[in-house]
């Protein structure tokens, strides 16, 4: 898995636009307590789910790997 240039903020950007995709859908209504993790793990099940990228073998998935996924789909969104 090679990092990202600027993972930090693809990863941001991705939590951003994941909480408006899941809500958008009206599948979900992230709390203020919810964390990082949670939505990170929530977004990336849910973009699997919804066939937008591929999925981590289950054995391979980590938080960070998780992390990676959501930054790459969040690279392509302008």
């Amino acid at each position: 898995m090679k990092k990202l240039k600027n993972e930090k903020e693809l990863v941001k950007k991705a939590i951003t636009e994941g909480m408006k995709y899941a809500e958008s859908r009206g599948v979900v209504e992230f709390e203020a307590t919810d964390s990082a993790n949670e939505k990170i793990e929530y977004i990336y099940r849910l973009l699997v789910h919804d066939n937008v990228i591929q999925p981590i073998p289950e054995d391979a998935i980590s938080q960070q790997s998780m992390k990676h996924k959501i930054a790459i789909w969040a690279s392509k969104i302008k």
